[in-house]
């Protein structure tokens, strides 16, 4: 018999993620991945693709399999965690009211994105997301292998470790809960083994998860900033105040055994954005490309990586830099603003067209992780560093209302 490693791995979402399903339906332009009973789940191919990528290139056949021969690494699916911590790996006849939270998840709002960097006309889209605080429980069995097994288990730990699609624009970043392995040598222990991810393990094992583990592929940029006075990430919605109001979003709260009250949302594609528009400043800047020069966008395919588009024969990249939402629970400290709406032809007023914006008044420091791969050249490294800069001394605005005083910060950054 061969010797079997296995472990009993229970992820919690960081941020919020989105497994995509391929479907779509007459609310959601991308729902989410769901299992059986209608939750949230995460396949193992995808747990699989992840490490796949990030596994010793040379070792990579030999672990996960290639057109001769199969895989030596089984993965299933990572399952929600109910409000006892166990697994559904049955039908329900009836959901707990934990469960039935899941049925209803936050919308994210978009809108493409053209090759100058700019939204696209009629392109507003929405993506359906998982809670912050999701936990998922799977397993990881290892044929005959201990050094693959436990190469594996350090790259879950990972700080550059996601899930998910929109990974580079704050979406997937988990961390590690508990990890539990044991070994299977004999016949007579792989006859008593259950797969069940409810059933403890045979002689199980809890991993020491006390020890940081260094992202090896990326420098961590770590920004500490605060808000100068007012701003907002708005959510295109409205409500008893304003016309206009920041955006929100709950996070799982296993303790209470439910959703926390509402958490102010920092939005991973709002610095994204601005931080891709004022590196390819810098950087044009430096290198003198000028307006027309057709390397002067050279940068944002470099670090931040573009879409894919036939037409123009761009076959597509991932971005190089790693960013994560960020939450801050909302103590109601808000300020309203009056606004009249102007006439872009006369420069006035339009009757009737009085509006309310509702900033955020709180003045946390908010603490901001950034992963940049490594091997990227030293001038968009410079450039975006730049970009930091300008962010911290309060020369790039973050949000919206940015034109009329919003959203200046001011505050650090410092990177491993």
């Amino acid at each position: 018999m061969k010797t079997r490693d296995i472990a009993h791995i229970t992820l919690e979402a960081e941020t919020p993620f989105k497994i995509g399903s391929a479907n779509s339906d007459f609310l959601k332009d991308s729902p989410i991945q769901r299992d059986w009973n209608g939750l949230p789940m995460i396949l193992g191919t995808s747990i699989a693709g992840v490490l796949r990528k990030d596994f010793e290139s040379s070792l990579v056949e030999d672990i996960f399999g290639g057109q001769e021969f199969g895989s030596k690494a089984i993965f299933s699916n990572a399952l929600l965690l109910d409000e006892n911590q166990k697994v559904h790996e049955e039908l329900l006849l009836e959901k707990s009211s934990f469960l039935e939270l899941f049925d209803t998840l936050p919308i994210r709002e978009h809108t493409a994105i053209t090759d100058k960097g700019v939204a696209k006309e009629r392109s507003k889209f929405d993506e359906e997301v998982v809670y912050k605080g999701s936990r998922f429980k799977f397993s990881i069995e290892m044929l005959d292998d201990e050094e693959a097994f436990k190469k594996l288990i350090e790259l879950l730990q990972s700080p550059s470790f996601r899930l998910g699609g929109g990974s580079t624009k704050g979406f997937g970043k988990f961390k590690v809960i508990e990890i539990v392995t044991t070994k299977l040598s004999t016949i007579e222990e792989l006859a008593e083994y259950s797969s069940s991810l409810n059933d403890k393990l045979i002689n199980g094992c809890s991993v020491d998860l006390s020890t940081t583990v260094q992202a090896k592929n990326h420098t961590i940029y770590t920004l500490k900033i605060k808000p100068d006075d007012f701003f907002m990430f708005g959510s295109g919605f409205g409500d008893e105040d304003a016309d206009q109001i920041p955006v929100y979003e709950q996070v799982v709260d296993y303790e209470l055994q439910g959703l926390s009250k509402k958490q102010i949302l920092f939005p991973a594609s709002s610095i994204k954005g601005a931080l891709a528009h004022r590196t390819v400043y810098h950087y044009n800047l430096k290198e003198k490309l000028y307006i027309g020069n057709p390397e002067a966008r050279v940068a944002i395919p470099e670090l931040f990586g573009e879409a894919k588009n036939s037409k123009k024969e761009i076959d597509g990249s991932k971005g190089k830099v790693l960013f994560s939402d960020c939450f801050k629970l909302d103590r109601d400290e808000h300020k309203v603003f009056d606004h009249v709406a102007i006439d872009r032809f006369t420069g006035g007023g339009i009757d009737g067209a009085l509006f309310q914006e509702k900033t955020i008044a709180q003045s946390d420091e908010w603490k901001i992780e950034i992963l940049l791969e490594n091997g990227v050249d030293e001038p968009f490294v410079k450039a975006f560093e730049q970009s930091l800069n300008d962010v911290c001394s309060g020369m790039l605005p973050l949000g919206g209302a940015t034109t009329k005083g919003h959203g200046v910060f001011t505050g650090t950054w410092s990177k491993s």
